[in-house]
This record gives C-alpha cells, structure tokens and sequence, in this order.
C-alpha cells in the first residue's frame, strides 16, 4: 500500500435520508483523528432526490468520495464503498449513525491488537425517550451479551465494524443475495468465522444511532430481521450442510427479562421496564412471522402454481 494512502476507509450506505446523513457527516468532522490518516466514501443508493448536494458540501472538511448506484440495497452499497477504498482498514457505518469522537482511535488500537479480526464496536440509542428504540437497542445489547460476552465473539452489526481491507475483499465481501437490510451482516460475521478469521469486540469504539421508530416500523423492522434470519438460514445451509439450531427456551426468558436487569441503566420507571419486556415479545413474534412469509414467499417462487388448462 502506498504510504500515502490513508489508514482507514470509512464507508456509508445512504438511501432517502439527506438529513441523517448531515448528521453523521458533521459527527466525522468532529474526530479526534488526524484528517489525512482517514477518507470517507459515502454510496449514494439512488436515492430521490439524489444526495449529492448534501455530501458534497463536506467535502472542504473531509477527504469525501461520493459514489451513486442504482437502488441495490445496503449489502451491495457496501460493496460498492470497499471496492473504492484506499485504505488499510474498511471501516462501515451507516447514515443514521453518528460515531464519538474518538471512535477511529478505538478501532486502531483494537485491530492492532488483533490485525486478522473482524472489530466490533458499540452502538448507543440516541433516542432514549424513545421506547420503540430503545426497545430495539435493548435486543442488540442482549444478543451482544448473549453472543460475544460469554464465549468468542460471533457477530456484530454492520453499523460499527471494521476489518482489514484485503481480508475483506478475499472474504467475497456481502452477500448481495438478501433481500432487505437484514441478516447480511450476520451472515458476513457466520462466513468469517467459517474462514478461520476470529472476531474482536471494541465497546470503547462507539457510534450513537437516531433511529426513530413507532409500533408499525418497529413491527417492520422486526418482521424484516426475521425474513433475514430466513435468508441468512438458507445462505448457510449451501455453504454448511448443518440444521437450523434453535436457541434453548432460556435464551427467550432472559431476553424477556433482561430490560430488568438493566433497569439501573436505562433508567426508566418500572412501568416502562414492563413495557419494553413486552415489546421485546413482541419482536419476536414479528421475527417468528417474518420468518416464515419469507419461507412462504422463497418456496412459492421455487414451485409456481401450474396454470389452469383452458
């Protein structure tokens, strides 16, 4: 790599969403990071109106490259962001995120501890009046706990990780298969493990995410994640010939209590605590039914109905 070229690449998908994406921008102007050891690649999704106008006006303040593509999803947005990059490191975020300011340091310090591993930060919710967001923070800090404290660490979301760029580009990248923003970031973490490649968690490296929600896109999002987990099912089974492992009944109850147990933290009434362990079941439902259609759905289009003969 030429020692001019920068550190790390930090790479956004964006689609529709003008005002996140100045957020976020404007949180990258604020690193505590030398500017020239760092390029920021924002893809434009075809978005509508384009964002152009947008990114560019960062540009005197970031080392911006601004790539367009035809609406393709966040997976191939990525893609798309990597192949551009000039850096040692990719590092990906995403529009509604806006990374602390000493989130680029974190992520060095954690990848020169370990240079082969998928890094994993932190995420906080930035909208903790919120309950529908701070519900589906909660579940993310569970599967966290779940997931990566207690054994190696076995995924992270593509909101805030990094890895070394050629690893990334040997790896095949994501799976530009899935269908919605769901399930291609854990099947991105499933294939690293798969190629021997370990996973590092990072919580000082943290990015705060405005994802605002309601009942229905909570609802939404959750359904989608379960479609994902569908895909993400499927995609394995044809690289691994291995069942579908169902997680034991006290991943469940734990998950349901786990808002308790973090009560000190969040900080909120008792009653809330009840209501965010209510929403938590809910989530599930919605993954359990998203689940399903999209099986539904794959296996209609694998077997037509035959039309009826005249």
């Amino acid at each position: 790599m030429n020692s001019s070229n920068p550190l790390f690449s930090v790479v956004i998908p964006t689609y529709n969403r003008p005002d996140r994406l100045v957020s976020c921008l404007q949180s990258l102007t604020q690193l505590s990071y030398p500017r020239d050891r760092f390029e920021v690649i924002v893809v434009d999704d075809g978005s509508s109106p384009p964002i152009a106008p947008v990114a560019e006006s960062f540009k005197s303040s970031l080392n911006l490259t601004l790539l367009h593509q035809n609406n393709s999803g966040p997976a191939c947005a990525r893609n798309t962001g990597a192949a551009q990059a000039q850096g040692q490191y990719l590092v990906f975020t995403d529009d509604d995120c806006q990374p602390y300011p000493d989130w680029l340091t974190a992520l060095e310090t954690a990848l020169h501890q370990q240079p082969t591993a998928l890094v994993g930060g932190y995420t906080v919710n930035a909208l903790p009046e919120n309950l529908f967001s701070t519900a589906s923070q909660l579940l993310i800090d569970y599967l966290y706990d779940y997931y990566n404290s207690r054994q190696a660490p076995s995924f992270f979301a593509s909101n805030n990780f990094a890895m070394a760029t050629e690893q990334f580009r040997q790896s095949g990248g994501f799976d530009t298969s899935f269908p919605l923003a769901a399930g291609e970031d854990r099947e991105f973490c499933d294939r690293w493990l798969q190629l021997g490649l370990p996973l590092a968690y990072a919580p000082a490296a943290r990015v705060r995410h405005t994802h605002h929600l309601s009942l229905r896109r909570f609802w939404r999002q959750h359904f989608n994640y379960g479609r994902g987990a569908y895909c993400f099912h499927q995609v394995r089974a044809r690289r691994i010939d291995e069942q579908v492992k169902v997680e034991p009944l006290r991943f469940y109850w734990q998950l349901l209590t786990y808002p308790l147990s973090r009560q000190s933290q969040i900080r909120i009434p008792q009653i809330q605590t009840m209501m965010l362990s209510g929403l938590l079941f809910l989530s599930q439902v919605a993954n359990v039914a998203g689940f399903f259609w999209e099986r539904s759905q794959q296996k209609a289009t694998a077997n037509p109905t035959p039309a009826a003969p005249c």
